[in-house]
């Protein structure tokens, strides 16, 4: 009998699991991540995970979190019923709660096709999605044509997400919203006993000049106010949205004026953001997910955190052949291997090429950042890259 089964985890689960103060609890893993998944036998993922007799189980990213959910339903297991999961993760339905609930909070939005699109230009995304994969911005209608609509991913989703009640094509297509101006920040908490609690907030940094995101600080430098507001903002939408025992995450423009704007709302918990928890609370957020995942609520800490932590991003903006990486080691989590384009590995956005993640912390913001980015430069060096090859020459 297992206290716990993350289901189909990635590296940074196994991980997280084993730093974490939870480790005690007796966890294992069940299937292999879903972006290598092929297609999803969910009467053989429950025969699987039922054969552990777990008191909870969990997955950490959008589709795993979804087929978490699935799973308990069908254990009588505590957790996020899957119809909340997916109201936090289909966007045009999200966004049409959001609206109702908190609309100063809520942008403009359409789905791609009706009449009352926002002007030109806007940004269109896919309705389910990951990682900004397919946003791009709309500049004019001919650019509407460029749209992917054959996606893979929204395919795999749609295949797990008709076990809880969703028609075939609902999660195919583009949301349309107005563009949104600001500092990026993403707010993390959880749910327990329809109780919401925010655990923190992290400023989301681009490359200079560009959309890509650089690094992720904790915590946050928005003030009082703007913090209150976005904890008041999640305390009244995450109800709305059915969702209970599990962590969220929601993503948030932040003006110089005006209300804050929501992105997105996640019914995951922001794994790579655990690393700055534990540095800056003493506490993994893992160690919360578990708790929540057994019925139990997590004993977050009512302090405010200490010192500094970010999570670095290096990437590069072109295309090119992966001859050779850095040797793995550390808390250097690569993302791309030696043998093939950077375009054919890992999720990316329309800008850039993530090669590597990494966490630097320390008591000072602005010396954190330059030794973050001066370990940059040095990993850079240990990525050999060449300009990409023809099929002809591969």
């Amino acid at each position: 009998m297992a206290d716990l089964v993350f289901l189909c985890p990635q590296e940074r689960d196994r991980e997280a699991v084993g730093y974490a103060s939870g480790e005690s609890r007796d966890v294992v893993f069940v299937g292999d991540d879903l972006d290598a998944a092929d297609d999803v036998d969910l009467d053989g993922i429950v025969q699987s995970c039922a054969a552990h007799q777990p008191r909870g189980v969990v997955g950490t990213k959008d589709r795993s979190a979804l087929l978490a959910a699935l799973v308990c339903a069908r254990l009588g297991l505590p957790g996020p019923s899957p119809r909340a999961v997916i109201n936090c993760q289909h966007k045009l339905w999200s966004r049409e709660i959001q609206r109702r609930v908190v609309p100063e909070a809520t942008p403009h939005f359409a789905a791609v096709g009706a009449d009352d699109v926002p002007a030109f230009p806007f940004f269109a995304k896919p309705v389910v999605g990951r990682l900004s994969d397919s946003a791009v911005p709309i500049q004019a209608p001919s650019d509407l044509d460029q749209l992917d609509q054959d996606r893979p991913y929204a395919r795999g989703y749609e295949a797990i997400a008709v076990s809880a009640g969703v028609s075939a094509g609902q999660c195919s297509g583009f949301i349309a919203e107005e563009i949104l101006e600001g500092n990026e920040v993403t707010l993390e908490g959880f749910v327990h006993d329809g109780h919401v609690t925010v655990v923190g907030i992290t400023d989301s940094i681009n490359y200079k000049g560009t959309a890509s995101f650089e690094r992720f600080d904790y915590p946050t430098a928005l003030g009082d106010s703007r913090r209150r507001e976005l904890s008041a903002v999640a305390r009244r939408l995450l109800p709305a949205l059915g969702f209970d025992g599990g962590f969220f995450n929601i993503e948030f423009f932040v003006p110089t004026v005006g209300a804050a704007k929501i992105v997105e709302v996640n019914g995951r918990i922001a794994s790579q953001f655990s690393a700055l928890l534990e540095l800056t609370h003493g506490y993994s957020s893992y160690d919360a997910l578990m708790s929540l995942a057994v019925g139990e609520r997590p004993d977050w800490p009512a302090v405010a955190p200490i010192g500094f932590a970010l999570s670095y991003c290096l990437r590069v903006f072109e295309d090119a052949h992966v001859d050779t990486v850095p040797r793995r080691g550390g808390d250097v989590e690569l993302l791309v291997e030696p043998g093939s384009r950077l375009s054919e590995q890992g999720t990316n956005d329309a800008e850039s090429y993530r090669l590597c993640i990494f966490v630097e912390s320390g008591a000072d913001r602005a010396a954190t950042i330059a030794a973050a980015r001066a370990r940059a430069a040095g990993l850079l060096s240990g990525f050999r890259l060449s300009p990409p090859r023809s099929a002809a020459t591969d």
